[in-house]
């Protein structure tokens, strides 16, 4: 089995949902069914992504796929030698299944919402918000670096923020999507600066080479104090998404949402998007 053929299929598995969001929302006032395709959308990357899990823990589940670029090559850099920023996708067994995972509950949710939300005003947007929040999950899972992971990080974030407060006519709604993006972002700003701490040290965003620097002995102003401070700082954004005491706050104001956003969320997408990062990190 090729690997390089599931990496092509994760590609599409990322982008055809922010594809779905762009038709979906340009065409929302001229076409009276656009929503569906989103809902085309979804079927297909559900489809692929079980391929994708079923052949990566079958067919290959002792290989990590990787797939890198060099997104920013900033040259020599005094005290710092050569320095670049490479983006990429990876696929791992816990990639397989957390794909999986965000792929069944997001096509499940749009299956829902066509007859759940028919009727509304809005009918095609909240579609094409749903195409654009499965694409920032995604990106999250699909990452094998953590600026990346923190790039879609901050979208899940927007889109929460687009689902939750959906029907912001009602002030309760519109408060309840403020209050999740401000509190989230107290968690991602501590996420942000466990972040610059790892670049520093180890002069990467890729979760690969910080390991591998780790097990040789290289910590953090060679402190391993310092290296818990910044797995703490990292744990903050966990806390957030994750709706952890004391960032747990936004959580019950945000069922203000539409019902199948709040399964979105809060069931196993968003919520657990914490427990995967924790996961990532720890592997």
């Amino acid at each position: 089995m090729d690997g390089s053929n599931l990496i092509s299929l994760s590609l599409f598995i990322l982008f055809a949902p922010l594809v779905g969001f762009w038709f979906t929302l340009i065409l929302g006032k001229k076409l009276q069914k656009s929503y569906l395709i989103e809902v085309t959308v979804s079927t297909l990357v559900l489809l692929t992504t079980i391929y994708v899990t079923f052949t990566k823990l079958f067919a290959l589940p002792d290989v990590k796929l990787v797939s890198e670029f060099t997104w920013i090559n900033f040259g020599s850099v005094p005290l710092l030698g050569d320095l670049s920023v490479q983006l990429g996708v990876m696929i791992d067994n816990i990639t397989a299944l957390m794909l999986f995972v965000v792929a069944l509950i997001s096509s499940l949710v749009h299956y829902y919402s066509i007859e759940y939300m028919k009727g509304d005003p809005r009918y095609n947007r909240y579609f094409a918000f749903l195409g654009i929040f499965t694409f920032s999950m995604m990106g999250i899972v699909l990452t094998h670096n953590i600026l990346m992971m923190y790039i879609f990080w901050e979208l899940v974030g927007l889109s929460s923020y687009l689902l939750i407060g959906f029907w912001f006519e009602k002030d309760s709604a519109s408060n309840a999507s403020k209050k999740a993006f401000l509190v989230n972002r107290i968690g991602d700003l501590g996420m942000f600066t466990g972040i610059m701490l790892l670049f520093i040290t180890y002069h990467t965003f890729t979760f690969d080479k910080i390991f591998q620097a780790i097990a040789a002995g290289t910590l953090p102003f060679n402190s391993e104090f310092w290296l818990t401070v910044t797995g703490v700082l990292l744990f903050c954004g966990a806390i957030g998404k994750s709706a952890q005491f004391p960032l747990h706050v936004w959580l019950p104001d945000a069922m203000e949402g539409p019902t199948p956003v709040s399964a979105l969320i809060h069931a196993a997408t968003m919520v657990a998007a914490g427990v995967y990062l924790v996961a990532r990190i720890f592997l």
